[in-house]
């Protein structure tokens, strides 16, 4: 893994684990292991730095979720049926301190607006990849659909995190009644 590698992935586990606030050059540097100076040739600001950090996570979170998701849509799966198959996928992705740091960027960015950028790119990929669910499940108007979808999904992270709810729970039900919703009668 690359010095710029290590220095994003020990950005989002120290905002994880102590918020925004721990994310010091120096608390970054030694958590990555490297040199202060070789910390700001990389990112020359901490704006550069909470930017990439949320744009890396975004990136390998919608490559995972699109390998399992073209994997579902390969096997025929139903719309009903597809419900379980999200809370399932969520259980295996969303936790760990990166899922806290990716929430916690986009609250700061509602107070940042050099990192508001970001979130936006971040939300509109994760809208861009639920209305392909959608569309694949064949629910009509996806792209509408999805900001929902995306929305609800964002609001059972944070019950998650502040139950401590492993299991995901509900999630399934919650998704089957937005697909319920949209489905053609």
């Amino acid at each position: 893994m690359s010095a710029r590698d290590r220095i994003l992935q020990a950005t989002l586990r120290l905002i994880g684990e102590q918020g925004i606030g721990a994310v010091t050059n120096r608390a970054v540097a030694r958590e990555a292991g490297v040199s202060l100076g070789s910390l700001t040739y990389h990112f020359p600001s901490q704006e550069d730095l909470l930017r990439e950090a949320l744009h890396t996570f975004v990136d390998e979170e919608i490559a995972r979720i699109t390998a399992y998701v073209t994997s579902l849509a390969e096997s025929g799966i139903a719309a009903v049926q597809a419900a379980d198959e999200v809370e399932k996928a969520v259980v295996g992705f969303a936790y760990g301190p990166e899922q806290i740091a990716n929430l916690e960027l986009h609250l700061h960015a509602a107070r940042d607006p050099a990192l508001r950028e970001a979130s936006v790119r971040s939300v509109e990929a994760y809208d861009h990849l639920a209305a392909a669910i959608l569309e694949a499940l064949g629910i009509p108007d996806a792209e509408g659909h999805a900001p929902a979808i995306v929305a609800m999904l964002y609001g059972l992270a944070v019950r998650r995190l502040a139950t401590g709810d492993t299991a995901a729970t509900g999630t399934a039900d919650a998704f089957r009644l937005l697909l319920l919703g949209a489905l053609p009668r």
